[in-house]
């Protein structure tokens, strides 16, 4: 069984009169492991794809089951806390908390684990060593560079060891030079971790770093290098 299941996915929305329906009945398997990175132009459904896989949003219709669950059927009271244990989110804007320091930024999802101090304090310790960021633990957002950022918004999707990462254009505010080290690090952290990953871009250059490249456009996959599509 995939890790990630979705089967007959549709998500439509209202824009005064008129509605659309950025996902139209799709099915897709994503295995324990794999990278997969999501291209298409924008409105084609890619984020409501993210939302929907971290259980940000609901689907109209079919289901979404990660690692046995079956998220559309579980209460906004357990969508919080099983997003807290098995859902890791990468941000294109990295979205720190100004007024808290690299090490308390990613310490935040362990705060709503069942950890003691000490346990969260060695994930906290190996998610900023896993990202290149432990000298900088101290430092606040302002005091490092828009990569250094970045890397810590990753620190923090990693850090509750989640099921799944999902991330969202994670380059898209980067220059060129530090959009290709983030590039090496979610690769590495991919195949040395065996942590899934399924990444929205408009890059065609970010998306070949994934094992497995799929297009949405109007709702529905419309090519794909490998893997299994239904």
């Amino acid at each position: 069984m995939a890790l990630v299941e979705l089967r007959n996915v549709s998500k439509s929305f209202r824009k005064g009169d008129e509605t659309i329906t950025p996902l139209d009945h799709i099915s897709m398997d994503i295995e324990a492991g794999e990278f997969i990175s999501l291209m298409g132009p924008s409105g084609t459904g890619k984020s409501t794809l993210l939302n929907l896989v971290s259980g940000i949003d609901r689907p109209d219709t079919g289901t979404i089951v990660v690692d046995g669950t079956d998220v559309t059927k579980l209460s906004r009271t357990q969508l919080a806390d099983w997003r807290a244990a098995n859902l890791g989110y990468i941000f294109q804007n990295h979205n720190l908390i100004p007024v808290l320091t690299a090490y308390e930024n990613v310490e935040l999802p362990t705060l709503l684990l069942k950890l003691s101090a000490s346990q969260r304090r060695q994930r906290v310790e190996l998610a900023l060593e896993a990202v290149g960021l432990a000298d900088r633990a101290n430092h606040y957002p302002r005091q490092l560079s828009g990569g250094q950022e970045q890397r810590v918004g990753i620190a923090r999707a990693i850090v509750a060891h989640p099921k799944v990462v999902v991330a969202d254009e994670p380059t898209g505010s980067l220059d060129a030079e530090t959009s290709q080290q983030v590039q090496v690090l979610l690769q590495r952290l991919n195949q040395e971790l065996n942590i899934t990953m399924l990444l929205v871009t408009h890059d065609h250059e970010v998306a070949g770093i994934a094992s497995r490249q799929l297009v949405l456009d109007r709702g529905k996959f419309l090519e794909h290098d490998s893997g299994v599509i239904r």
